[in-house]
């Protein structure tokens, strides 16, 4: 199958999609001459025209609000905020608006569109820059809520996305553009709301969400080197989230280590938590873990930054400890 990176698989969603759907347009800062911060609408103004692909002032709140209307009147528009952490400027339009319209309207409208945002450490940007916000999002009823880790599935989700009559909050993580996987050839679509089991295990189950999905295959890999078969869950989508998936690994392991890059107090790994608590309680050998940042912003400092999201090692020596106090 052939390779191509993440930023790629995400363009090649928005051009086959766009070339089936003449309603589907792209809007936000940047997007269309300068084909996008991360460069990954480049060569999209020249095929689809600037009624399509539209630059956008440096506003957040216009880039959503405008995306909002434009869905309410029929079309079907993906609006790109540079940085996930500016979705805070945009709040009223996605919370109040966008999610609420289909439950307000008694199904008589809907708000169909894609809000794409780039998350996450790594690139050195700071405090305003480098936020997981996912489980800001997350407690909405009336989004669907996205963090595809591979370029397969960042196509597939993303062409998933586009096909759903209600609003989308699609992440996508600084540190995957580049990375390079298999993606199919074709009409490929991933189901929103179905986990991946990514490398199976007996030992410990760990849900991982985003990027941290490779950083959790990296820890499999050692804890491999000692014996312990842990079972890596890609979330992929965290709202709808695979209750069942994650239910059926805790059963099988008899252990829960939830792991994601926002700061663990608050994140989705609590979520993860508290239905396997509720649902699955008998199952469990060990006391759930949960691994994330800490409570603090994204420091600037490269240094204190590498060591802000959880790493390989965190992992491994959590799964360890949860091995240990399992035992007997």
């Amino acid at each position: 199958m052939r390779q191509i990176t993440y930023r790629e698989a995400i363009r090649e969603a928005l051009q086959e999609e766009m070339r089936r759907d003449p309603a589907i347009f792209i809007l936000g800062e940047d997007v269309a001459e300068y084909g996008g911060a991360f460069k990954v609408t480049a060569g999209m103004l020249e095929e689809f025209g600037p009624t399509r692909v539209l630059d956008t002032p440096l506003s957040e709140s216009a880039i959503v609000g405008a995306a909002v209307g434009a869905a309410l009147m029929g079309m079907h528009p993906v609006a790109e905020l540079m940085f996930a952490d500016f979705i805070g400027v945009a709040m009223d339009a996605v919370v109040n608006h966008a999610a609420k319209i289909s439950y307000l309207s008694a199904g008589e409208y809907c708000a169909p569109m894609v809000v794409r945002m780039t998350y996450g450490v790594g690139l050195h940007k700071g405090a305003h820059h480098s936020q997981s916000v996912e489980s800001w999002l997350s407690n909405v009823p009336g989004l669907t809520v996205v963090m595809p880790s591979t370029p397969s599935d960042a196509k597939g989700m993303l062409k998933a996305a586009l096909r759903l009559s209600n609003p989308v909050i699609y992440f996508e993580h600084a540190l995957l553009y580049n990375r390079k996987g298999p993606v199919p050839d074709g009409d490929h679509i991933v189901p929103i709301g179905k986990a991946e089991v990514r490398r199976e295990g007996q030992d410990l189950t760990v849900v991982a969400t985003g990027r941290m999905t490779e950083v959790a295959l990296e820890a499999a890999a050692s804890l491999q080197q000692v014996g312990i078969r842990a079972e890596v869950i890609d979330l992929r989508s965290i709202v709808p989230f695979d209750e069942m998936a994650v239910i059926e690994s805790v059963r099988k392991t008899g252990r829960l280590l939830t792991v994601h890059e926002a700061p663990c107090r608050g994140g989705f790994g609590a979520e993860v938590a508290s239905v396997v608590a509720e649902k699955a309680f008998g199952h469990l050998d060990a006391p759930i873990r949960r691994l994330g940042a800490p409570w603090a912003p994204v420091p600037f400092s490269p240094a204190l930054e590498a060591l802000y999201p959880p790493c390989a090692k965190d992992i491994v020596e959590a799964a360890r400890s949860m091995i240990g106090s399992g035992a007997g």
